[in-house]
């Protein structure tokens, strides 16, 4: 399990990114688009990652609001 921020970017996409995954980014039209195409990137990540014998990084991204 993965955490994942979305957020609208300046082209007017969905932007997701998996911030404990550097790089790993995902977008789409919509909202459920770019959650779709993050997880498949998320997978591929991983699976690149486990091929090469590279380790997988931990989730340890700890998420927070903060009101200004």
């Amino acid at each position: 399990m993965r955490q994942v921020i979305v957020y609208s970017g300046e082209d007017g996409y969905f932007v997701a990114e998996c911030p404990s995954l550097p790089g790993c980014i995902g977008q789409g039209k919509t909202r459920e688009e770019a959650i779709g195409n993050i997880k498949t990137a998320i997978q591929i990540y991983i699976n690149v990652l486990e091929e090469d014998g590279l380790p997988v990084p931990q989730e340890t991204f700890d998420a927070m609001v903060v009101a200004v």
